[in-house]
């Protein structure tokens, strides 16, 4: 019995640590350097594609859908996990569901005007958009011949509206204001009777039947999941971002058959990736690919959401995060202030990351107005402090006391003093230990006319602020100094 535990033990370890992209010991999986090797992107295409990925920076989510119209969260209020945001309004799941279910009869957004969210999303400084086609509902934002439920179905009253292709229509006004666009897309479908099959209960997020025990019903769901990525990639201009939520939707990590069932993830739902990736990158060369969460050959890039790591990472990265307390439009949401924003943007990018910042719309088709006023705030200081931002990536020691720095290829570092809420000028002065220009060199503030009087300090500087520029600042929430390569 204690070998048997102990066996236990160490097959949860190995699962544990596959599951979270770590390798196993050499004699159960491969190396920690072949699987490295295997992960690795090496199509040249893809790699132009993340180094522009790399380059932009900002970009705008919206989680948008017929539960706007209830100002409730997206697809979890019907999943019947006790947590925290799968709350309902009413304690009757099976009349909540059926109720939530029907709210595409409903939904019929006449105010939808994709070209405002673009020019709104350009002014902020955004230069990316990742909308979500289809959530783990199963309601389809596109015009999908896979199922009925969906945007441009028989029964929705905005079916019938000329801007009814609803995803169609974002990204063609994105792209006219010069945007990449990102499709995402949920793996998972709570809808489809492949995933949640309704001869069984619905017990959580998962697929509700043994894939193994049923292999045509779980082949009808993947083609179906393939279909629908497919008609994305061919029926809706170039898309640069596949952006793929519901990670559990994954396959088995090599365990045993008789450990699996202490996994979360109680049955293989391997969605067959290589034949999505490889026909998704047929019609869009160069796409990247975000498997979140699952790790591997097909997350180009990882999602730390709602949260910026505490340091540089090793590899690409977005944090994904809501500009109030929801992901979906909810009343009277909370959102974070401007400066809270511009100084997130400013602490994710002196990180290596971007900062994917996602907006409810509502039931109207409209960004709630606090929201546009947010973007035009941080437009406002990307206006002048933009080059700070794009196409800079990390510079030691990335962040000292309120300074953050950001560098360009050329050597140009940029060093971003973040105000307090209630400061409106900048200090006198500036003190950095770790970056000094060469002698005479000019260091200069961003929305500022001429050079700053600076002195050496060691291995740092000390700038002078000018009083003109104190007393009236280039803007708020943050400044910038210039200071040219060494």
């Amino acid at each position: 019995m204690r070998i048997r535990n102990l066996l236990l033990i160490g097959y949860m370890a190995i699962g544990f640590l596959l599951i979270a992209g770590v390798a196993a010991p050499a004699n159960l999986a491969p190396s920690p350097q072949a699987a490295k090797d295997a992960d690795r992107e090496t199509d040249p295409l893809v790699l132009k594609k993340l180094e522009w990925f790399q380059d932009v920076k900002f970009g705008l989510m919206m989680h948008w859908g017929p539960y706007s119209q209830w100002g409730v969260v997206e697809s979890w209020s019907i999943c019947s996990e006790d947590e925290p945001w799968c709350r309902r309004s009413i304690p009757d799941y099976v009349e909540y569901k059926r109720r939530y279910e029907a709210l595409p009869k409903t939904f019929n957004p006449v105010k939808f005007d994709p070209a405002v969210w673009a020019k709104a999303a350009r002014y902020a400084g955004m230069r990316y958009v990742v909308h979500t086609t289809k959530h783990h509902d199963g309601f389809a934002m596109f015009d999908t011949k896979q199922t009925e439920y969906r945007i441009t179905g028989p029964d929705v009253p905005f079916a019938k509206n000329p801007r009814a292709n609803i995803v169609k229509e974002i990204f063609e006004a994105f792209r006219k204001e010069g945007f990449g666009t990102g499709a995402y897309f949920s793996k998972p479908d709570w809808h489809s009777p492949d995933y949640w099959a309704p001869d069984w209960a619905t017990p959580d997020r998962n697929v509700n039947y043994d894939t193994a025990k049923y292999p045509e019903r779980w082949k009808k769901f993947q083609d179906f999941t393939y279909n629908q990525i497919q008609e994305l990639m061919t029926g809706y201009g170039p898309v640069d971002i596949l952006w793929l939520d519901g990670g559990w939707v994954r396959p088995y990590p090599p365990l045993p058959a008789e450990f699996r069932g202490l996994l979360k993830q109680p049955y293989n739902q391997d969605i067959d990736m290589p034949r999505i990736a490889a026909m998704a990158r047929g019609q869009h060369p160069g796409l990247i690919i975000v498997d979140r969460t699952v790790t591997g050959r097909y997350e180009n890039y990882r999602t730390p959401e709602q949260e910026v790591p505490e340091k540089p990472l090793p590899y690409i990265w977005e944090t994904c995060m809501t500009m109030g307390n929801s992901w979906s439009y909810v009343p009277n949401d909370k959102y974070k202030s401007p400066n809270r924003l511009i100084h997130l943007l400013v602490d994710i990018v002196s990180k290596g990351g971007n900062f994917l910042l996602n907006v409810g719309p509502n039931a109207d088709g409209e960004l709630p107005a606090e929201s546009l006023n947010r973007l035009r705030d941080i437009g406002d200081w990307m206006k002048v402090n933009g080059e700070a931002i794009y196409k800079t990536r990390p510079v030691a020691p990335y962040k000292e006391a309120k300074t953050c720095f950001t560098s360009l290829a050329d050597g140009t570092v940029y060093a971003i003093y973040l105000a307090e809420e209630d400061e409106v000028a900048p200090p006198a002065t500036i003190q950095l230990y770790s970056h000094a220009p060469a002698a005479g060199a000019k260091i200069s503030m961003l929305g500022v006319p001429g050079g700053l009087r600076w002195e050496k300090t060691g291995k740092g500087v000390l700038i002078h602020v000018p009083e003109a520029a104190r007393k009236t600042p280039p803007g708020r929430h943050a400044w910038t100094f210039k200071i040219p390569a060494a």
